[in-house]
């Protein structure tokens, strides 16, 4: 097969280079090179050529049906683009190899026929669909291919590729684990062997009588099409009973399995059906397309990690938003909680500050001020967790799932933008009361424990980093705008493992195996078993999230270190800590310019930190729910409008009319609880 040619051929020429006589070969080159020549030649002018060329055109029809003559096609059907694996990542490696190196296939399929003649079956296929249905009409009555889909042959292999899935969709659809998603089908008839069932009955009819010919008021039609809808309807309600169990990657990969072959059986079957003439022509025609249609998204990882992620992701956006609607204040009341809440948040980083000064200053391989780092961060981000204080960053990554999950929900009018930019405002004034508490303590916190150890040993300990320290808050000067970037991503990916920690626990159904523990029960008593099992049910998702948050803040200054590369985190609450303690290093005897730079710095910082985890968060869980984003033009113009009307709202808790409207957007965001099933 040649893929490069020196020159163009026209169609012509090739027509007559290789059907000038009968041409008996098996060689699949000539249609190889007479493809690329179509392309470059507008198909009026090949059904041109073909109309005034009988003799070209009976041996070019000879050829087609010569190399098709005994292939098997139902691979195409059964296998092209179905997943084959139960698990993303072995999917994903068969996938990407395949692309690499595509797999030997047996010539003896038109599986491989395709793969030899159409390198890019996507762009042949949308050359097809693009030409105007008359004039492939015509092409495939000279070709002879216009009944094709009457032939026994054809439609032996379609009711074989039928059985072939169907058999495949009961046993995924049987296994426990996929049968225990739907547990309100445990007490109806199994839609999969009905289906089985009635598919038996068909092919033995077609057996006993190959000219038979479905038509669409048959009712053995009617009832196939039934147990598909029941079948497909299971693989919604398991999709949906996910935000009540959660789900593993592997249930997950099953689902999408059995609803692509679902979906295949239902193509096959509408194939099938012959109500007239037309419908003939049309079938013939579907079939080819769609043999090259799955063949042209076999291979595609795009699609593979879309179709795998989208319900996972959703999932964890669910178990965050159930947090989210937490850190979204209503009332005054809850304004001022925020910043309590906050301002201990505040103090304990004010101390953190320190203590990592100190780690700073105590010598050690980068490996161990990693370790140090990650403890000092880790420690304190769960003591603030368990404390039920706030660091202003974390909330985002939460608030975002729980603003996509409240779009998502709502019917998208303009009325509904309107209310979306008021929920918008009490967002944004809670980060900046959150914003607020953090910064008003962690500074003076730093700056008091510092002087108390001046004062205590006599020794100022800020001194030797004070200038890195303000240096550092100087984006002119440094990376801090970037830094400030790196921070915010993690804050996304702390609240993705948030999510993905809260779905494992309920998927496994930990808290229960915890209350439920015998050992547990014996040594420590029912009672106790059941507070530790709504303890981890509580906190032990953000008691991970946090720990990881800390590993990623605190390693990544030794490993950028270690590497040679300027990599850094730098987070709103810190900095005002290290400002503090920059300035008192050197006795504040610093410029006015160092000092309001650093100032303005420290809250061009937050805004980063914010924008990215908020951003991706907001991305992430407006993907999950299939949220248009054609969309998001119109509700960033609305939420401008909103704040150009009502600019305070979003700094203060001034009342609105739309509170209560908005407040009803929020109660519907809340996730059905963990059900037994």
């Amino acid at each position: 097969m040649r893929i490069f040619n020196s020159g163009k051929t026209t169609f012509h020429a090739v027509l007559k280079k290789y059907f000038s006589f009968r041409n008996e070969t098996k060689s699949l080159d000539p249609l190889h090179e007479l493809l690329e020549s179509m392309r470059e030649t507008e198909f009026s002018a090949v059904l041109n050529v073909l109309r005034e060329n009988p003799d070209l055109l009976e041996h070019f029809r000879f050829y087609i049906h010569h190399i098709f003559a005994g292939k098997t096609f139902n691979l195409s059907l059964t296998e092209a683009n179905i997943l084959s694996e139960n698990a993303f990542f072995p999917e994903f490696r068969k996938r990407l190899l395949n692309k690499v190196l595509p797999p030997v296939e047996s010539e003896d399929t038109v599986w491989y026929l395709i793969d030899y003649v159409s390198v890019r079956t996507a762009r042949d296929l949308a050359y097809f669909r693009n030409v105007h249905e008359e004039d492939m009409d015509e092409l495939f009555h000279m070709l002879e291919i216009s009944r094709l889909i009457t032939k026994k042959t054809v439609r032996r292999e379609l009711f074989f590729a039928m059985n072939i899935l169907a058999w495949r969709v009961i046993g995924n659809a049987l296994d426990v684990e996929v049968s225990n998603m739907a547990p309100e089908y445990k007490n109806f008839d199994n839609p999969f062997l009905a289906l089985q069932d009635e598919m038996d009955v068909l092919t033995k009819e077609f057996r006993e009588n190959p000219d038979f010919e479905l038509k669409s008021k048959d009712a053995q039609f009617k009832q196939v099409k039934v147990y598909l809808t029941q079948c497909l309807n299971f693989t919604d309600i398991a999709f949906k009973n996910s935000s009540k169990y959660g789900i593993s990657g592997k249930i997950n990969q099953s689902l999408l399995k059995i609803r692509q072959q679902l979906n295949r059986i239902l193509d096959i079957l509408n194939l099938l059906v012959i109500d007239d003439e037309k419908d003939v022509r049309r079938k013939s025609k579907d079939l080819v397309f769609n043999i090259m249609e799955y063949k042209s998204h076999k291979n595609n990882l795009r699609e593979l990690v879309a179709d795998s992620s989208t319900l996972m992701s959703h999932l964890i956006t669910n178990h965050t938003a159930q947090t989210g609607t937490h850190y979204i204040t209503s009332s005054f009341r809850d304004y001022v909680r925020m910043f309590w809440m906050a301002s201990g948040g505040g103090v304990i980083v004010g101390a953190l500050v320190v203590l990592k000064l100190f780690y700073g200053l105590a010598p050690g391989s980068d490996f161990a001020h990693a370790v140090l780092y990650s403890v000092n961060y880790a420690m304190g981000f769960i003591m603030i967790f368990l404390m039920r204080f706030t660091l202003a960053t974390k909330q985002p990554a939460m608030t975002a799932a729980t603003m996509a999950k409240v779009l998502s929900e709502g019917k998208n009018t303009q009325k509904n933008y309107s209310d979306f930019a008021h929920l918008v405002s009490k967002l944004f004034r809670s980060q900046f009361i959150a914003f607020v508490g953090n910064v008003l303590w962690s500074f003076p916190v730093a700056l008091a424990i510092i002087y108390g150890l001046d004062v205590l040993f006599q020794e100022n300990f800020a001194t030797e980093k004070a200038a890195k320290l303000l240096n550092d808050h100087d984006p002119f000067n440094s990376k801090a705008i970037l830094h400030a970037c790196i921070a915010g991503f993690y804050l996304f990916i702390s609240g993705i493992i948030s999510g993905n920690v809260a779905n494992n626990a309920v998927f496994y159904q930990i808290p229960k195996r915890i209350a439920k523990n015998p050992l547990l029960l014996q040594v420590l008593g029912p009672k106790v078993a059941k507070a530790a099992s709504g303890y981890y049910a509580r906190n032990w998702p953000g008691i991970v999230s946090n720990l990881w948050f800390g590993i990623f803040l605190g390693a990544t200054g030794p490993i950028g270190s270690f590497l040679g590369l300027d990599l850094d985190i730098r987070h709103i609450t810190f900095a005002a800590g290290n400002v503090a303690l920059g300035l008192y290093g050197l006795d504040f005897s610093v410029t006015a310019y160092t000092l309001w730079i650093s100032l303005i710095t420290v809250f061009l910082i937050g805004f980063f930190n914010f924008a990215v985890s908020f951003g991706l968060s907001m991305v992430l869980a407006f993907r999950s729910r299939k949220v248009n984003f054609g969309e998001v033009k119109e509700i960033y113009r609305e939420i401008f409008r909103y704040f150009l009307k009502n600019p305070l709202r979003f700094f203060f808790p001034i009342r609105s009319f739309l509170d209560s409207r908005a407040k009803e957007m929020m109660e519907k965001t809340i996730p059905t609880k963990s059900q037994e099933r």
